[in-house]
């Protein structure tokens, strides 16, 4: 990915200096590093890392589950009622509080270009990360999430609401300077993100959890379309920049193109090879699919065991 990132950078650059290929940039030293959008799987390395020691010192500690029940009994309390997004909001607004440099606009500072992971996405992406584990404990606790879906969503579009009124509708890319209003904007932001991330699992509980063909086979090639997408999208901006277009037709145009590119590669070069095996688990090899097919006419409509993801 880094590669194709760098040979369209150098694509663009040359473009805009009619053919010639400006001085090369530094290498970065450590502990930057450009880690591009797929800085969320080294951040993952760190909290697998961090949970698994975690864990074994729980264990260790804890070998008559006091610690453990407490904490499923915690769980028990947020996962009770729509007050469940304040208190996992807590900590990520005290980290947005906290920081002087924080930019209301992009959220949480995402961890794109250190192999020192900032505090404040530490905490934000941390706090998610530690809940589903413990939630997964008690898996159905998300039910919850299903009967409360109308409270998050309108709460979540409330608040939404008002962190626009604070940050203004125009990207904002410096930092609240008044720390009052930074605090009643981190408090906004910090809920409005649990609240969301709550409403949108409700939702999907509540109104698609049918099996749906169309629904699986996006889900099973969303995780590759993430991986290669970047580089296939900077391509296409480079490519229609030249265009006197206007920009929605230009936005069209890119999507129009990017997602047709994406969905045959994951089809023809990833859903049926070693690269689905390792994203997604083991599935049957796409001959043998094939014929399943042409025998029964119902697998059009339904999906082997063998053929659904681990």
């Amino acid at each position: 990915m880094l590669g194709a990132i760098l040979a369209v950078g150098a694509w663009s650059a040359m473009a805009a200096n009619q053919g010639h290929l400006p001085a090369p940039l530094p290498f970065p030293t450590f502990p930057r590093f450009p880690l591009t959008h797929l800085w969320f799987l080294y951040v993952l390395l760190e909290f697998y890392a961090g949970i698994l020691i975690l864990r074994g010192a729980v264990a260790l500690l804890d070998r008559s589950g006091v610690i453990r029940t407490g904490v499923d009994r915690l769980v028990r309390l947020v996962m009770r009622g729509p007050l469940g997004a304040i208190v996992m909001a807590v900590p990520v607004g005290a980290a947005f509080a906290a920081d002087p440099k924080w930019v209301m606009w992009f959220g949480v500072p995402t961890p794109d270009n250190s192999f020192v992971s900032n505090p404040t996405a530490l905490i934000g992406f941390g706090c998610a990360f530690g809940f589903g584990w413990l939630l997964h404990r008690q898996v159905e606790l998300i039910r919850n999430l299903e009967r409360d879906w109308a409270l998050n969503l309108i709460l979540a579009i409330l608040l939404i609401t008002a962190s626009l009124a604070i940050a203004g509708v125009t990207p904002r890319l410096t930092p609240m300077q008044d720390d009052a209003v930074r605090l009643v904007g981190a408090a906004c932001y910090a809920v409005a993100t649990w609240t969301a991330a709550f409403a949108v699992i409700g939702v999907a509980l509540r109104f698609l959890s049918g099996f749906s063909p169309a629904r699986r086979y996006i889900a099973d090639a969303s995780y590759w379309l993430y991986l290669i997408h970047l580089p296939i999208v900077m391509a296409l901006q480079v490519a229609v920049s030249r265009l006197d277009w206007p920009w929605p037709i230009k936005f069209a145009a890119i999507l129009a193109v990017a997602f047709p590119l994406m969905f045959a590669s994951y089809e023809f070069m990833v859903r049926h090879s070693f690269i689905g095996w390792v994203l997604n688990g083991r599935r049957a090899p796409r001959n043998a699919a094939m014929r399943r097919q042409a025998q029964s006419p119902a697998s059009t409509l339904t999906v082997a065991p063998q053929e659904m993801p681990r």
